[in-house]
């Protein structure tokens, strides 16, 4: 994930050089890569529902799909992959019907 993570650093840094898809998607802002993220989430609910092999390799391509745009969500906003890694240590062995009540409520 640090080398993805990288690799969409240097295409949001490069916005005046050669295309790509990461920049097209920055370009767009959070609209953009907003919509490819509810896109590639309702693939995965779909891929999770296909039998066998050939659901379990979908499934697999569908979520690596999802994680890549949600990381380039993250580099939108200048954040890495290691502030979603603590997050998730931070909630290890917390309940999550716990974890969730503790937070303060979004405005």
């Amino acid at each position: 994930m640090a080398e993805l993570m990288a690799v969409i650093a240097e295409r949001k840094a490069d916005a005046a050089g050669k295309p790509s898809y990461v920049r097209k998607l920055m370009d767009g802002g959070v609209a953009a890569i907003g919509a490819k993220i509810v896109e590639e989430a309702a693939e995965v609910v779909e891929a999770g529902d296909e039998p066998g092999d050939a659901g379990r390799e979908h499934l697999v391509k569908e979520v690596a799909d999802l994680v890549f745009h949600a990381a380039v969500m993250l580099g939108l906003r200048d954040l890495s992959w290691d502030a979603v890694e603590a997050e998730l240590q931070r909630r290890s062995g917390v309940s999550g019907l716990v974890e969730k009540a503790s937070r303060p409520p979004r405005s």
